[in-house]
């Protein structure tokens, strides 16, 4: 029996070719931000009170700002386009999961869409510094408890197993999700990490060298 692929995949330095956080904390926020994001990549901070300490750096009334700044710089990477079209082509459902935040994620993809599955962290603007809200927390199961946007809760919510998982990612927000998926395609840090914890993985520069390994995925019915 043929089993079905579904895809999960990245946003900050996945889709794009940078990490926004990252770039967003490089302009707007303090020296402590760096330290703050080294605790997170060295798994010594979780990723869901670090993310929610960098922005707790920023004042509300950047929002805007920020937002600019982000359309600015954020580089969507080489064949992102004809990755959606290819998974609608052969009927493959994506899912977009970030640990990054709505307010400067859905502006970037919005020429690319409309995306009917998209699930990343939310802003709140009411105070005077920047707080991250999670609605798509850890459940039960999840061995982090920590995650922010939990992907491999996501992952349990809507693939089954008469389907092949397939996580695409870059960093580590996106650990825990490859430790569940029966293919990961990585680069950057995700490759370190994948390498860590003995993931097996296909590495990808862009969206093309994904379609090309899917191509024969197909071929042979995964």
């Amino acid at each position: 029996m043929k089993v079905n692929p579904i895809i999960f995949c990245d946003f900050d330095g996945t889709i794009t070719e940078s990490d926004n956080i990252i770039l967003i904390m490089e302009k707007f926020a303090s020296v402590e931000a760096n330290e703050i994001k080294n605790a997170i990549l060295n798994e010594d901070l979780s990723i869901q009170e670090g993310v929610k300490q960098l922005f707790s750096l920023l004042p509300s009334s950047l929002k805007d700002e920020i937002i600019s700044y982000v359309l600015e710089n954020a580089k969507i990477r080489d064949g992102f386009n004809e990755f959606i079209s290819f998974t609608q082509k052969h009927e493959i459902p994506l899912y977009i999961v970030s640990g990054g935040i709505d307010f400067f994620l859905h502006p970037v993809l919005e020429p690319y869409g409309p995306f009917e599955n998209i699930f990343c962290n939310h802003a709140d603007f009411s105070g005077e510094k920047i707080n991250i809200v999670y609605p798509y927390s850890c459940d039960d199961i999840c061995s982090s408890q920590g995650c922010g946007c939990c992907k491999p809760s996501i992952i349990r919510s809507f693939s089954d197993k008469d389907m092949e998982t397939i996580v695409i990612g870059d960093s580590i927000t996106d650990l825990q999700a490859a430790k569940l998926a029966h293919h990961v395609f990585a680069r950057d840090f995700l490759i370190k990490k994948c390498e860590q914890y003995d993931i097996p993985y296909q590495s990808f520069h862009n969206f093309y060298d994904i379609i090309n390994k899917l191509e024969e995925m197909i071929e042979v019915k995964i």
